[in-house]
Parts: structure tokens; sequence; C-alpha cells
């Protein structure tokens, strides 16, 4: 698949549901947005950029602590959506930017903070993405990732991959924590400090927010039903088809 056949798919998928995204709990609450909140408060920053900003609430969280914040996204709906929950929430500091992180229209060293959230595993070139965010960070500068990591189990792993595909067909790949290290050090970020969670995704709403269709659906249910035991044991798999993922926070600097 071509980058600008992907990137198609991307916003086909998600401009529709950028309501759902605004409001989606799990997006909108957690330990590691308040960690985010207080990284920006403490980096002596003025200019933080949101990669893909989805709905929009990293920039929500940093905001009150920055002179300004872009909020970048494929999606011109998802976009228009952040736009109007940052006015409504009085955040006047937050503009938006419509691009792909890996050619991103912005300076070189224009930015002193950057956070990344639950997106990374939807780019197509994972590690240009990383280069453009060094690139346009300042040198020194802060940078946290946040993303759900694949499990090192292989067959874990494969589960991991074929329901995040079902459920959403422009998912590309979540990557295991030692995959985040080699390619954060490759483009040019070093690790300063680094967390793990584990996130409850409740199956209706996880498909439901994606409007999933019954088909595949069902597919995702027949896969966890006749997945290993160690598999069904390691996600905690659930009757109704809930289950739990792994998220990982990097906090990193720009060298």
């Amino acid at each position: 698949m071509t980058k600008d056949s992907h990137d198609r798919n991307v916003q086909q998928n998600f401009g529709p549901r950028a309501g759902a995204y605004v409001e989606s709990a799990v997006h909108a609450t957690g330990a590691d947005l308040a960690r985010l909140g207080e990284l920006a408060r403490n980096a002596g920053a003025r200019h933080g950029i949101d990669l893909g900003c989805g709905g929009g609430h990293v920039s929500y969280a940093i905001a009150p602590h920055l002179e300004t914040v872009t909020a970048v996204d494929l999606s011109n709906d998802m976009l228009t959506a952040v736009t109007e929950a940052a006015k409504a929430r009085g955040l006047a500091n937050i503009t938006t930017l419509q691009s792909p992180v890996e050619h991103l229209p912005c300076e070189d060293g224009q930015f002193d903070f950057l956070a990344c959230r639950f997106t990374a595993h939807h780019w197509h070139d994972a590690e240009a993405g990383l280069r453009q965010a060094r690139r346009v960070l300042k040198s020194g500068s802060q940078a946290v990732f946040i993303d759900v990591v694949s499990p090192q189990l292989p067959l874990a792993n494969t589960h991991l991959q074929a329901v995040e595909l079902l459920r959403d067909t422009s998912h590309v790949r979540n990557y295991t924590i030692a995959e985040w290290t080699e390619v954060l050090g490759r483009a040019g970020f070093a690790i300063e400090a680094f967390h793990t969670s584990r996130l409850r995704m409740e199956f209706k709403v996880w498909t439901d927010r994606m409007d999933t269709p019954e088909s595949l659906r069902a597919a995702i249910r027949q896969l966890q039903q006749s997945a290993a035991f160690d598999v069904r044991t390691y996600f905690e798999i659930e009757d109704d088809g809930s289950f739990m993922l792994d998220v990982a926070m990097f906090e990193t600097r720009r060298v």
C-alpha cells in the first residue's frame, strides 16, 4: 500500500468518528495525561506540538502550560472537532495543522515541547515520523511518546495485530518496547524515563468507536475464543470480548 492510499484510508476511517474520539473516555482520561500536563508545566517551554492529535486530549492537557500548541492530524474533520472543543474549554492558544507526520510543513526547531499519544501505530512510516519530530524540535527539548505496545511473545503479538486490523483497517502496527527503544534511538531521542501500564478496552465501546462492521466484530470474537490459553490469559479476555492492553510512556529528549 502506498503512503497516499494509507493516508486516505486513515482519513476515511477517522473523519466521521471525530466526535467519538473527542468524547472517548479512554482517550480523555488517564494518569498519562496528568503526567503530560506536569511535564509541560515544568519544561520551561513555550511552543508545543501534538503529533496525531486525534480528539485533542494531549493538546488540552499541555495548553495551559505553554504559549502555543499546534495540534497535527491527517483528518480535517478531527481538527475541526478539536478546534470546537478547545474553544469550549477556553483554550485560545491551540491551533491546528492538517499534515502527515512524515512530512511536517514546519521549520526546523520550531517547537520546544512535543507529545504524541495513541497514534504512532497508525503511521505509514513510524521512523520517518520520528525523524520529523526530531527535526521540528529544538535541540535538548523534551518529547513524550505514548502508545499501546505489543507483547514480546510472538503468538500474543500476532493476535494483537490481527484484532487491531480487523477493528480498524488503517492500523499499521503496534511495536514492542524493544522496537520503540531502538527506533527512538535511531531517530535521535534519548530516553530519560519510562513507564508502563495496562488499559482495559471494553469490547462494545472499542468497536463502536470505529463503527466496526458486525462481520469483523464476529471475526475478532472468533479469534479471541479460539486463541491459545496463554494468549487469552495474557490479554485477560473476558466473556464479552473486553480485554487488557499494554501501554508504554517514553519520556525522551531530543539530542
